[in-house]
Parts: structure tokens; C-alpha cells; sequence
């Protein structure tokens, strides 16, 4: 099945962009090229769709409950205990709305930690987005569910569409001990999984680590021998410099999850070091109860302004904080995706540049970041479907 989109803008010029299957064809595509489908685009630019690097969908049913609080009494004294009374029908439920909310605002993938992993995989295959699954662990759980967590880790869904892939999900280091750690990791690298961890999210955090171990949470990690480019830190708030070398130099992938962040009173994310030590920095919504929506774009727009608070606003440019959102999450999960181009696989977002938020558009970027919202949005394409069409 061949779709042909005439017209449309990218990089400021108009093109036709042919889509052959899954993947782009042709950017440069004649006005003749055959297509089964050809849609007029010429009021429509095309950007990246987003890859949302840290998550948890399940807990959109959970919006608005127990706000304006710190991390560890919003966990420990709200969240967790209504968790405890959730079932699977309600992961389901939170895991549909969670996928309708990213579609609506141009997400096609997310990386995902939370219970009952089979009830949100059974929401992204109907859906049709992509989805990394964690396979979450807590050493709080019982002896039989800890077995059963590092079996799944090992062989569940092995006959997976390129869809879905797997994660094993440990949640910190201070619900997970290091021996824990160290095994999760070594199921995770001997079964090609990845391994998706928060890290220094509160002061709190880190101040328990070094009262526990005597060193901080990435140095923790690091004599543990479980940080490597196939890990997912999520937050990285609390990280000195020296930390940033050591992430940078295992080939770790950092998520930036600017709104969360500022809700929960976490901090503000050390941009200058983070950008300065080279690492590999996406980002990400965090959980829906949180932050309280799933909105990548407002991501984009909140890390580049928060960038920009200490005074240098040449930091974290528009297109750099776009990179984060797009091509840098989809090279963090393996997806040949996050530009367009030639060969990619067609994950994209199609803008009105007719919309009110994008006129004028002397910087189709710099309106996308700072301007629009998902009123902007006409389609989402994933995998080379229409995903969403707002045309009408």
C-alpha cells in the first residue's frame, strides 16, 4: 500500500512524500509517483512523531488524585495505597485513555513501567502505536511474583510484533537492592531486553543512598555494573558532574521529565552538565498523576524555558530540544525512526500551518516548540497508518 502526501512542507519547502508500507520512500517524490492513496497537503507541514521515554500509562486514571505534594508522601501515603486496590480492568481503562491522550498530541511510542504489563499491551496492539513494556520489580513483591517477574523478563512475549518490546522495569535503589539490580541486568543483557531504572529523582533519594551504601545513586549503580547503553534513566535530577562523565561514558540514555519535575518540587534538571558530558537525553511525561497530562510538546516547550532560567538562552534551542523528543527517544529504543527521511520508518505528525498558534510561521521549529499546541495537529502516522486524521 503506497500513500502519496502532495504538497506538504519539509524544512520549509513543499515536497511530495511518498510512503510505501511502513517506511518513507521518497521525500523528493514526482508529482506523478503511483500511489494507492494520495492526500492534498499543501496547508500542512510534517514533523516527527514523538517517542515518549519514560511513562506510566496505566496511572492516567489516577489524573488529578492526590495533587500538590511531595514525591515520597504523594507515593507512600496516596498513590500506592490506591494502587493496591486497582485491578487489572483498571490498568486496562487507564491504559486506553493514556494511548488516546499521546495519539491526540503526536506520541507513537512510549516506554512504559506499571503493573499487570499484559492489560497495557493488550491497549497498545489495539491502538496501533508502539510501546516498550517493563516488566516491573520491587523487592516488596512476594517471593512467587518476584520469580514470576524474572521469567517474564526472560521469555514473555517472545513472539512479539516489532511493535512491542520488552524492558525489565526495576523501579530504584532504594525498592530494589543491588543484589536484585545486579540480576535483573543480567537477565535484561542476556535476553536483549533494556533496563529502565529511575535515578536521583529527589534529594531525598540521594541522601538515603549515601547513608546506605556511602555514595550516591549513579555511583551505586556504576560498582553494581548495571549501567550500560542498553539503560534507561529516568529523571537524573540530583547528578553532579563527575556522575554525568560516568553516564555519558557507559552509553547511558537519560530522560528528561521537565513537568513532573516541577510538580512534584524534584528540581531543576542540571542542563548545562547534562549537555555538556555528551549523554544521550530524551524525554519523557512521566506518569499522568504527576504531571497531569501526557503532552510531549509541552515537555519540549518547559525543559528548553527551564533551560534558560539561569540566564544563558542560547541553552537547549529549539531544534536540540526537538531532537530530545523525537529522534533521540527513537535511537534509545532501537527504532529506525524520529526523522524524515528516506528509509525511516513513517512515524510522523502532520500540522495546519493555517492553525492560529502556527501564524506567522517564520520558524516552523520555533512555532512548533514554543507556540503550537495539539489543536495544531491534522494527522499522526505510525508505522505508515493514519493513526489519527483530524482532516474534517
Amino acid at each position: 500500500m503506497k500513500t502519496l502526501l502532495k504538497g506538504i512542507q519539509l524544512n520549509g519547502k513543499p515536497t511530495n512524500i511518498l510512503i510505501n508500507g511502513n517506511r518513507f520512500e521518497s521525500v523528493n517524490a514526482p508529482d506523478n509517483a503511483y500511489a494507492n492513496t494520495a492526500i492534498e497537503c499543501h496547508r500542512y507541514a510534517i514533523l516527527p512523531a514523538f517517542y515518549n521515554a519514560h511513562n506510566h500509562a496505566a496511572m492516567t486514571i489516577l489524573r488529578g488524585y492526590a495533587d500538590d505534594m511531595p514525591l515520597q508522601t504523594w507515593l507512600e501515603d496516596h498513590i500506592w495505597p490506591k494502587e493496591r486496590a486497582m485491578g487489572r480492568a483498571e490498568v486496562y481503562e487507564g491504559s486506553v485513555m493514556a494511548i488516546n491522550e499521546m495519539i491526540s498530541s503526536g506520541t507513537v511510542f512510549f516506554n512504559d513501567m506499571y503493573f499487570s504489563m499484559s492489560r497495557t499491551a493488550t491497549a497498545v496492539r489495539e491502538k496501533g502505536i508502539r510501546a516498550a513494556i517493563g516488566v516491573t520489580y520491587m523487592d516488596s513483591y512476594s517471593d512467587k511474583m518476584k520469580a514470576s517477574k524474572e521469567e517474564r523478563i526472560c521469555n514473555w512475549m517472545e513472539d512479539q510484533d516489532s511493535m512491542i518490546q520488552i524492558t525489565a522495569a526495576p523501579h530504584a535503589v532504594y525498592t530494589v537492592s543491588g543484589e536484585n539490580l545486579q540480576k535483573l541486568y543480567r537477565l535484561a543483557r542476556d535476553h536483549g531486553r533494556r533496563f529502565h531504572i529511575h535515578v536521583s529523582e529527589t534529594k531525598k533519594e540521594v541522601e538515603d543512598c549515601v547513608k546506605a551504601f556511602g555514595m550516591t545513586p549513579v555511583r551505586y549503580l556504576d560498582k553494581l555494573g548495571v549501567l550500560g547503553p542498553d539503560v534507561i534513566a529516568a529523571h537524573c535530577v540530583h547528578v553532579d558532574k563527575e556522575e554525568w562523565d560516568i553516564l555519558a561514558s557507559r552509553g547511558v540514555t537519560v530522560v528528561h521529565c521537565p513537568c513532573s519535575n516541577m510538580k512534584l518540587g524534584s528540581g531543576r534538571f542540571p542542563y548545562e552538565m547534562a549537555i555538556a558530558s555528551g549523554v544521550r537525553i530524551t524525554l519523557g511525561t512521566d506518569g499522568c498523576s504527576s504531571n497531569n497530562n501526557l503532552d510531549m510538546r509541552e515537555e519540549m516547550k518547559f525543559a528548553a524555558l527551564l533551560a534558560k532560567l539561569n540566564g544563558d538562552t542560547s541553552l537547549l534551542s529549539a531544534p536540540e530540544v526537538l531532537k530530545w523528543a523525537t529522534v533521540n527517544g527513537a535511537e534509545a529504543f532501537g527504532i529506525d525512526a524520529g526523522v524524515i527521511a528516506d528509509g525511516k520508518l513513517a512515524d510522523a505528525i502532520i500540522v495546519d500551518l493555517a492553525s492560529p498558534r502556527m501564524r506567522p510561521c517564520y520558524n516552523l521549529i520555533s512555532n512548533w516548540v514554543y507556540a503550537a499546541d495539539s489543536s495544531c495537529i491534522r494527522m499522526v502516522l505510525c508505522n505508515g497508518k493514519i493513526i489519527l486524521d483530524k482532516r474534517s
